[in-house]
């Protein structure tokens, strides 16, 4: 009889458990007037944050706000999103997507390669040179069905996913594996780059992309390379750290251009640093970002020297500039083909388009294809250059895309950025940082 009370009360509690750790997510959209209230309570989970802010992203979400706070044994993370025409969220299907999504947030850190080889690269960055990694993929008969690239101060990180063109099946052969990654090394390292140059072949499951990316870039010491030509001007970030004994937090206060998933690139890199972040604000205005968050080390302590203070600048930075879109965004759709990348990379390269960004997808036998261009040395491609490419190619099938509203600066933009913004942005950051310590009741007003 002892043993018949005791099972249901196990269930009650295992449901508990499961209650406990499931986040609680509301969605509102009636009590802000420009844009979709997150909502998103849970038991204390170092990971969260950044799973909740990946979820957002990859539905093409912008935060506009935010609030996080996990002191304690629970989160509470608040956002206010758009879609990335500034619009509040009004489609059902988007709506439950979402609730569906954060709602079984632990499961998603990594996924499937879905049946494809997944090939990972990093190297010198130079112009041509993925127009090269192209050309031997394709003849190697492998079909490039996904992929995504960055460069940054001179590197390049790629994630191609592969299929063998005449199977259709992932490519498990180890004697062309070990001739995929033989070429592809030969033409990663060129004449300088005998050391850096690594590739990796897998077909098991992947961290998600993007945040692959960030740890392949960051492997690579990016953020402590000197750029071969110029990148992503416009996007440099004011970053600082502080700390604070009373409240034995350390502070990173970054002002920037808004741009669509900041927040994931500065989160994910905090986190793949080993910091935990206890409470941030997000805040955007026009086109401006105000990010400040209240992180330690997993063992509790702040930041314990200066070195490490602008280790943590240093690297916030590139995580910041290296996704920031740089040059011309072209998009080519068009039937794939075996050999379409190969050709269309050789156009870019013959006519000394250097392609800073690539974003490769496929679907129902159509290749959609998004590249960032610039000239050799990091300048806007001119434009007859750009016709005369869309002309090779077929107007038809290449066009140039302008950017969402958000990318885009007022024309006198820059030349505030230039002058006297460093006290305005001490200034606001320094009130930022003190009405947060009020608001946690960390200092008296």
């Amino acid at each position: 009889m002892m043993q018949m009370e005791r099972k249901p009360f196990l269930e009650e509690y295992e449901k508990l458990i499961v209650r406990m750790n499931t986040p609680r997510v509301m969605i509102d959209n009636a009590g802000c007037v420009d844009a979709t209230r997150i909502m998103i309570d849970s038991a204390r989970n170092d990971g969260i944050l950044l799973e909740a802010v990946q979820v957002l992203t990859d539905l093409n979400l912008s935060i506009k706000k935010g609030y996080v706070s996990s002191d304690g044994r629970w989160n509470m993370d608040v956002f206010h999103v758009t879609n990335l025409d500034g619009n509040k969220l009004t489609d059902d299907s988007i709506i439950n997507c979402i609730e569906q999504s954060l709602g079984t947030i632990h499961s998603t850190t990594s996924k499937s390669s879905d049946g494809m080889t997944t090939l990972e690269l990093t190297g010198t960055d130079r112009v041509g040179l993925l127009s090269e990694i192209f050309a031997v993929l394709s003849d190697l008969s492998c079909d490039v069905v996904e992929s995504k690239v960055w460069t940054h101060n001179g590197r390049i990180a790629a994630i191609i996913h592969l299929k063998d063109c005449d199977s259709g099946s992932p490519i498990e052969d180890s004697k062309k594996i070990d001739r995929i990654e033989a070429r592809l090394k030969n033409v990663l390292k060129g004449d300088n780059d005998i050391r850096s140059a690594k590739t990796s072949v897998s077909i098991t499951a992947v961290t998600h992309t993007e945040r692959r990316l960030h740890q392949m870039m960051f492997a690579d010491r990016d953020y402590d390379r000197t750029p071969i030509i110029k990148t992503h001007a416009s996007y440099s970030p004011l970053v600082s750290v502080q700390n604070y004994s009373e409240i034995e937090y350390s502070v990173v206060n970054i002002q920037c251009k808004d741009r669509p998933k900041l927040l994931f690139d500065v989160v994910c890199t905090l986190t793949d640093m080993q910091y935990v972040v206890f409470h941030a604000t997000i805040n955007t205005r026009e086109d401006v970002a105000y990010l400040e968050f209240f992180i330690r080390h997993k063992d509790g302590s702040p930041i314990s020297s200066e070195a490490e203070k602008q280790r943590v600048i240093t690297c916030l930075k590139a995580a910041i500039e290296r996704r920031a879109p740089e040059g011309v965004r072209l998009e080519l759709f068009k039937p794939d083909k075996p050999g379409l990348l190969a050709q269309v990379t050789r156009t870019f390269r013959e006519n000394a388009m250097n392609v800073t960004q690539a974003e490769i997808s496929t679907t129902v036998g159509m290749a959609l294809n998004i590249f960032y261009v610039t000239d050799a040395i990091g300048n806007p491609v001119d434009s007859k250059v750009v016709e005369s490419v869309m002309e090779r190619i077929g107007s038809g099938y290449l066009r140039v895309k302008e950017l969402p509203l958000m990318y885009h600066q007022k024309a006198d933009s820059d030349e505030q950025n230039t002058g006297g913004i460093g006290g305005a942005v001490l200034l606001s950051l320094g009130s930022l940082l003190r009405r947060n310590l009020y608001n946690l009741g960390l200092i008296k007003s």
